[in-house]
């Protein structure tokens, strides 16, 4: 019975693991859209797109960690055990990271918006 507490604690330790190997995204530095130029906004664009898409490998990684902790959770349910309870953190850490970085992707896209209304303003024509 010992051996199947330590097997567990070890899945549990190892979710915390995986939560650690899901790379978060640096957010990209945006031009300023009242000063820059064509080139900057669209370096700004790339940028934006190229963090897009990290953030969403982001998110899947996070979204196996939670899926994974939530089905050993459910298995241990009726249990107070220890792994049963860090399954459960992890599980709550990696949804709170996940709903962070759709948070990020958000305020990127409308600040990247900004400075593209901000651009137009100040090149018109």
């Amino acid at each position: 019975m010992k051996k199947l507490g330590f097997a567990i604690a070890i899945l549990a330790l190892g979710s915390s693991a995986a939560m650690a190997d899901c790379a978060k995204p640096d957010t990209p530095k945006l031009p300023d859209g009242a000063s820059a130029t064509m080139e900057d906004m669209l370096a700004g664009q790339k940028a934006v797109k190229t963090f897009q898409s990290a953030n969403m490998e982001y998110m899947k990684c996070l979204e196996q960690v939670f899926t994974t902790a939530e089905a050993k959770v459910k298995e241990g349910a009726d249990s107070a055990d220890e792994a049963v309870a860090e399954a459960q953190k992890t599980y709550t850490e990696a949804v709170e990271a996940y709903n962070a970085a759709v948070s990020a992707e958000e305020t990127v896209a409308g600040q990247f918006n900004t400075e593209i209304r901000e651009y137009k303003a100040a090149n018109p024509g």
